[in-house]
């Protein structure tokens, strides 16, 4: 196990589209290992594969429920939808607003290969689709609602 450097702001490698993976071996295993203690010692919640410069459909989340490991994953539902301050360990020092869906259920498989869902609301669900968005190549800055509705959203969550 170990910690990978995470790739940032303009690197390339971010914007590209992850593969399928196709072997659950241990170099898989060491992967989703070495993600969660890169995801752990950078404070993050989420942290996808491509963005450790591995272009393989894996990404793991931990909002404070314990380790989620999701390989190959895919969003098979959506629904509602919820406005939230959103960052990112690629883009270090940065956020934004961004819309996402307020429940999301993801298909994946385990790091040896057996196919899971998983239900996610507010904010595993917006993680949800934050690591899957960096396994095709996209990052939350692309979301990001125009500056004025931001303002207000902003205003709306100070008085709650």
């Amino acid at each position: 196990m170990g910690i990978r450097k995470i790739r940032v702001n303009d690197d390339p490698i971010l914007k590209r589209v992850s593969r399928q993976v196709e072997v659950f071996d241990d170099r898989l295993h060491s992967l989703i290992d070495d993600m969660k203690d890169t995801m752990y010692d950078a404070d993050g919640c989420g942290l996808a594969a491509v963005q450790v410069g591995v272009l393989r459909r894996v990404i793991v989340i931990d909002i404070g429920e314990g380790p989620i490991e999701l390989v190959n994953p895919e969003i098979i539902s959506a629904e509602g939808e919820q406005f939230e301050v959103e960052g990112c360990l690629s883009l270090p020092g940065k956020s934004g607003i961004t819309k996402r869906p307020m429940t999301v259920k993801v298909k994946a498989q385990d790091r040896n290969g057996k196919w899971c869902q998983y239900k996610g609301e507010g904010l595993k669900a917006r993680a949800f689709c934050h690591e899957i968005d960096h396994l095709d190549g996209h990052l939350y800055t692309e979301r990001l609602i125009p500056e004025d509705a931001a303002k207000e959203i902003l205003k709306e969550l100070e008085t709650e």
